[in-house]
């Protein structure tokens, strides 16, 4: 019989999230929500997906850098920048979510919730697994846990930033209310010199 015993953590996912509300204004809410938008598999997406680039959003990307500087430095521990690569507009109609997948070319994502989100809230769904899983050894519902979880459920709050590892599989729930949700979406890279240049390994990246 086991008499002592204890489980431990060995890596642990991270997931950041701030209210940023105070920096976003009417006017840009009103103008992200008139961006061309165009059919995407499900939902629209912004046509530009550079938004971040215009002049009128400048206040948006300088807090969403604010975001992914204090994630490289506190969260990662890293010396490089992360900074904001491509950055574009959603919205999910109702009855509409968005299909499970993931960022390539990034290393953190984000999602911003820069205005109301009507009731109830479609939520985001991330998932343990990122491919096809033949053997599926399922926890039972009240024995769910940090180790077994096969899913994390993120509800967001008007004025946050989600900010995330690119790699996590995730979806969104089909928007159940009967007003549109909108959204903005971004991918970083990051921007510095990793490896080292006695071990010639180094790489420079502008």
């Amino acid at each position: 019989m086991i008499r002592n015993h204890e489980i431990q953590a060995l890596f642990a996912e991270p997931f950041f999230r701030a209210n940023v509300a105070d920096e976003i204004t009417p006017e840009q809410i009103e103008y992200i929500k008139k961006l061309k938008m165009v059919r995407n598999q499900t939902n629209l997406i912004s046509e530009n997906l550079y938004i971040f680039e215009e002049p009128e959003l400048a206040s948006i990307k300088a807090v969403i850098q604010d975001a992914l500087d204090y994630y490289a430095k506190e969260v990662l521990g890293i010396p490089q920048r992360l900074v904001v690569t491509q950055s574009w507009s959603l919205i999910n109609e109702p009855g509409v979510g968005m299909h499970s997948h993931s960022h390539s070319n990034s290393v953190v994502s984000g999602s911003l919730y820069y205005c109301d989100i009507p009731q109830p809230s479609s939520k985001m769904v991330f998932e343990r697994h990122s491919s096809y899983q033949q053997l599926q050894l399922l926890p039972e519902a009240e024995r769910r846990n940090l180790y077994n979880t096969q899913v994390n459920v993120m509800e967001p709050r008007a004025g946050e930033v989600f900010l995330f590892s690119s790699r996590l599989q995730h979806f969104v729930e089909a928007n159940t209310s009967n007003q549109p949700r909108y959204s903005i979406a971004f991918n970083s890279f990051v921007k510095g010199t990793l490896g080292n240049f006695r071990d010639v390994s180094e790489l420079k990246i502008l």
